[in-house]
């Protein structure tokens, strides 16, 4: 058996690693995860969220998993630290280039040339440290440029409040900016200027980004029509039945012909929920609200 990963009490107050933690308070966590965030979490992802947690309970010099339950229970501000602790957010600039390609290469231009005189409009789902949006509008400002009548706006919401206080500061170092530096230095140089140990995203890029926190299990409201929904790498952290749902209210959202983006490892091949497939991770909407 594993050597302990509870918590326990020594003296002045500090907390250590010294028990094993039992079934019951695991899965109590476990549950605690889909509540607050929908994300369904099994056994094997035990020690990720153990280890996510540990720091937190060290912080507030609690003895025990059970008593954090306690504190989850009893102060509704803990959940915003819970939900920040547990979500995953890892993300950069440009992530997976075909979709970026499809995005300025096919979609901007198509769409363009059908609404000339109509706002695009994009929701980055998920958007964590907002790289991905800013991704969107790099791409938008450069079609902009040969195209000044183009408007655009994007709409980047997450969960997570310190992960959207981080996206909206715009301010990014070490390995996604070194990324974006070796794959597209122009638009380093271009949008972002220099700020202490990292670099900020300039004010054409934060003029047409707005964040706001939404749970993909609730239904939007003041979203849409939106005409290119990014849903990158969120479905599989949920279930069967949580996935149908979350999809079910992205497309309440959508326009009639907008476009879905899903991640790598994703596919709506076996839902029957009308979305058309186009080509590999970009999905059309017809239906659009009901």
């Amino acid at each position: 058996m594993r050597p302990s990963h509870a918590l326990s009490s020594k003296a002045g107050g500090a907390v250590d690693i010294e028990r094993e933690v039992d079934p019951a308070t695991r899965r109590a966590l476990f549950d605690q995860v889909r509540r607050h965030t929908g994300i369904v979490m099994s056994e094997r992802k035990w020690t990720m969220l153990e280890g996510r947690l540990r720091r937190r309970l060290r912080e507030l010099t609690l003895p025990d998993y059970r008593d954090y339950l306690e504190v989850l229970e009893a102060k509704p501000d803990e959940v915003r630290d819970f939900i920040d602790l547990v979500t995953t957010n890892e993300t950069s600039f440009f992530r997976t280039p075909r979709i970026w390609d499809y995005f300025a290469q096919q979609f901007l231009p198509r769409w363009f040339d059908a609404r000339p005189d109509t706002p695009l409009r994009v929701w980055s789902a998920a958007s964590s440290s907002g790289e991905e949006s800013y991704t969107v509008a790099m791409l938008c400002e450069e079609f902009r440029l040969k195209h000044p009548a183009f408007r655009y706006r994007i709409l980047a919401t997450d969960i997570a409040d310190g992960i959207l206080s981080k996206a909206a500061a715009a301010h990014y170092r070490g390995r996604n900016i070194e990324g974006l530096r070796q794959t597209h230095p122009e638009l380093l140089d271009k949008y972002f200027s220099a700020q202490g140990d990292g670099f900020c995203a300039g004010a054409a890029l934060r003029a047409n980004v707005t964040f706001r926190k939404h749970n993909l299990h609730e239904r939007p409201r003041d979203i849409g029509p939106i005409d290119v929904t990014l849903l990158r790498n969120v479905l599989i952290y949920f279930d069967a039945d949580g996935q149908q749902a979350v999809l079910e209210n992205v497309r309440r959202a959508m326009a009639p012909d907008g476009v879905l983006i899903v991640g790598e490892s994703e596919s709506l091949s076996r839902f029957d929920m009308g979305f058309q497939y186009e080509q590999p991770l970009i999905y059309r909407n017809p239906r659009g609200r009901p």
